[in-house]
């Protein structure tokens, strides 16, 4: 006679060792959490509504509301910058270089393709203009649309593609304002050559004017040359904002001017890797920049360790003498900076070894360096947060946290996802917190992926860790949107997301997300004995009816193949409340999931029929 037995399994997915050795946890699942213990699906994500799409997969997002409570984001890509007011998408992408030239067209009849003639332009295939101040020529009209540059065919001609073809053949016709945009970056990793360039590198595009330590062309060397990154920051209501490799911008928030775009602070450093302003003294800082060097006025020679900021109060002013309290430190551990985030009253910084802090102690030093800890360096840019007060990343083969002291984190999924991650694009991980559910999601490329299509959470509060898929690219919590916001890449293009709203558990086209959780394999005592298995009473709960999935696996020994294995799968509704059945195996393993559209579930306890079966 068979009798029931209850199994609970420990929360979050444990597999450090193998599927037989992880007895008594839950192994593998996707989109799913544990509350209380227990684990239940993630709510799932809605596009906003835009007047107009972007270009490029979002490296860095700010999301916070201006005096007039108005909620906006700014977000950036490696070709653009663009601000979300409402339902409006505005292009407010540095413009770097104006002109106004004469007779500088020229178009072929029936052709699409306008040449543009500028001495010297310096631009590339991929990067953009827009024209203001034109005439109509030939029927062409360049209207106030941005163009990508498509052919370089020297250095004082380019052809950009319009929408209405030409009338008639003529050369040095018409004039216009070129309004160059910032070049575009990289936006998958390329190969470099040239000294420094897989780590000094400051990523922008391969065929512009570069710094010392910048290569010249690509080449296939096998040195890889970083994808380019943003990093932003509020400066009150305004937006600073550093391209890798660029120099730093700041967007005026409250500017009437049509069309709006980030400018230039023209005695910022040259070239930044990142910027952040420092809590509450108001220093801007930019890590991995160029020194001080009075003869150059503003800058001199690159340095990827150094830190340097601003006088207090003004990102204009980076002079470094008695009457400011601006200045710079240069980092001892490492090659190169690899970010930086506000932690309590401090900055933490990591660099591709190790961890330092930054604290704000006022005149003549302005800033304490410290360093925390060494053998602990950042994978990318955006892989560390604050979270409560304690900092948290991604290391080389770990996860650490910083709370006084450096430690790594007892990671249950350490190994799988180290595995899985695509190391050539480390600096894409992007790091989030969803301060409803205490976690820290890690977005990061996996297996031979270009772009972000895994995650892997953190509970600090619960202290557990689950995987999954996501494909999203940038996160940012609840406190602005009432929902946690996101930027994603898919094959219909590029979007803003309302990330798990309340009651919402389809995807953006009101697809089916699929989720599920498996557990290790358990069997009885020691594994002597078979066990036959006749009942099972499910335990769960159930929103907006659907069905779970419910799948049993027995198997005589942990490497039994598949074919030997014997699977017993049924459904589970609301009214479910037992599910007879007949198996038996030496150990089992059971699996929950769901593929019905817009259902919630949570699991509880299971219990099982059954008995001890004999040794063969």
């Amino acid at each position: 006679m068979t009798e029931l037995k209850k199994f609970d399994f420990k929360q979050g997915f444990n597999r450090e060792t193998t599927q037989y050795a992880e007895s008594g946890s839950w192994f593998d699942g996707d989109r799913v959490r544990f509350r209380a213990g227990r684990p239940e699906n993630l709510r799932g994500y809605q596009p906003r509504a835009l007047n107009a799409t972007f270009d490029g997969s979002a490296r860095d997002l700010v999301t916070w509301a201006d005096d007039s409570s108005r909620k906006r984001m700014i977000f950036g890509t490696p070709d653009k910058l663009y601000e979300q007011d409402g339902d409006q998408l505005y292009d407010i992408t540095p413009i770097t270089t104006a002109v106004t030239l004469a007779n500088c067209f020229g178009t072929s009849s029936g052709s699409t393709r306008v040449c543009c003639s500028d001495a010297n332009h310096g631009r590339s295939v991929g990067d953009y203009v827009y024209f203001t101040s034109t005439a109509t020529f030939n029927a062409v009209s360049l209207s106030t649309n941005v163009y990508p540059i498509t052919s370089v065919d020297s250095a004082n001609i380019f052809t950009i593609t319009v929408t209405t073809a030409a009338n008639a053949t003529a050369s040095d016709v018409g004039s216009a304002t070129f309004n160059y945009y910032i070049p575009t970056g990289y936006s998958i990793a390329a190969a470099g050559l040239g000294y420094g360039a897989a780590i000094f590198q400051a990523g922008v595009c391969a065929s512009q004017t570069r710094s010392w330590s910048q290569p010249a062309s690509a080449g296939s060397s096998g040195i890889i040359f970083n994808v380019t990154q943003w990093s932003l920051d509020n400066w009150g209501e305004d937006i600073i904002a550093n391209r890798s490799g660029s120099n730093i911008f700041r967007f005026d928030t409250n500017a009437s001017t049509t069309p709006m775009h980030a400018t230039s602070i023209p005695t910022s450093p040259v070239s930044v890797n990142s910027i952040l302003v420092s809590p509450n003294d108001r220093h801007l800082v930019a890590f991995g920049t160029n020194r001080w060097e009075a003869a150059a006025t503003v800058s001199g020679t690159f340095n990827p360790l150094l830190v340097r900021w601003s006088d207090q109060d003004d990102p204009t002013e980076w002079n470094p003498t008695a009457a400011t309290t601006a200045g710079e430190v240069v980092l001892t551990d490492g090659t190169r900076i690899i970010g930086a985030k506000r932690s309590k009253n401090a900055i933490t910084i990591w660099t591709d070894n190790s961890v330092w802090t930054m604290a704000y102690v006022g005149p003549p030093f302005t800033f304490r360096f410290s360093q925390a800890g060494t053998n602990c360096g950042m994978v990318g840019p955006h892989a560390g947060i604050d979270f409560n007060g304690v900092t948290y990343w991604m290391g080389f083969g770990n996860f650490h946290r910083f709370s006084g002291q450096v430690e790594t984190l007892d990671c249950t999924v350490r190994r799988y996802i180290f595995d899985d991650i695509n190391p050539n694009y480390y600096t894409k991980v992007y790091v989030g917190t969803n301060s409803e559910f205490n976690e820290l999601i890690w977005l990061y490329p996996s297996g031979d992926g270009t772009e972000c299509d895994k995650y892997v959470i953190y509970n600090p509060i619960d202290k557990y860790w689950v995987y999954g898929t996501m494909f999203f690219t940038t996160f940012a919590d609840k406190e602005v949107f009432g929902n946690t916001i996101t930027t994603g890449v898919t094959a219909a293009g590029n979007n803003i997301y309302n990330n798990e709203p309340v009651s919402v558990f389809v995807g953006s086209n009101n697809e089916t997300l699929i989720s599920f959780v498996e557990s290790a394999d358990f069997g009885i005592g020691e594994g002597n004995s078979l066990m036959f298995m006749d009942r099972v009473i499910p335990d769960y709960e159930m929103v907006n009816g659907g069905k779970i999935r419910m799948k049993i696996t027995t198997q005589q020994y942990p490497e039994s193949p598949t074919s030997q294995q014997i699977e017993k799968e049924f459904d589970i509704t609301e009214t479910t409340q037992k599910v007879d059945f007949r198996a038996r195996g030496r150990q089992a393993k059971v699996r929950v999931s769901c593929e019905s559209n817009g259902t919630s579930w949570r699991w509880g306890s299971l219990r099982l029929a059954l008995q001890p079966d004999g040794r063969r």
